[in-house]
């Protein structure tokens, strides 16, 4: 086997739970190979560039062995190369837990000043 599908492929490596999800996001285009926006049939080889964009992230992916059935993760795991950089967590600011009531006017304060508003009108 020299090729397979990409959307067969995306689900044997388990990137999405099936594989009509993974022919949705063919059609939506969130699947590029080697670049180009790829329809679910597309054909890939060993070697090739995967962009899949998932919750609003690309994660780039390198295709090192094909499958067509869905197998276990650990085996999944080395048929592909995963070279998605780091993502940078998120902060959080000025949230406040559930349940705190409202904030006083200090804390308040503090919450624009965090998120880099400009409190000069006030004075």
């Amino acid at each position: 086997m020299d090729a397979a599908r990409v959307d067969s492929w995306l689900w044997a490596i388990r990137v999405y739970k099936t594989r009509s999800a993974a022919t949705t996001a063919c059609r939506a285009g969130h699947v590029r190979v080697n670049g180009d926006k790829v329809k679910a049939a597309q054909q890939i080889r060993v070697g090739d560039e995967l962009r899949i964009r998932i919750a609003g992230f690309d994660r780039i992916l390198i295709v090192r062995q094909l499958l067509v059935k869905r197998v276990g993760a650990p085996v999944a795991a080395l048929a592909y190369d995963d070279r998605t950089p780091e993502r940078e967590p998120q902060a959080a600011l000025g949230l406040r837990d559930r349940g705190a009531g409202r904030p006083t006017k200090r804390e308040r304060r503090d919450i624009d000043r965090l998120r880099g508003r400009n409190d000069d009108h006030l004075n």
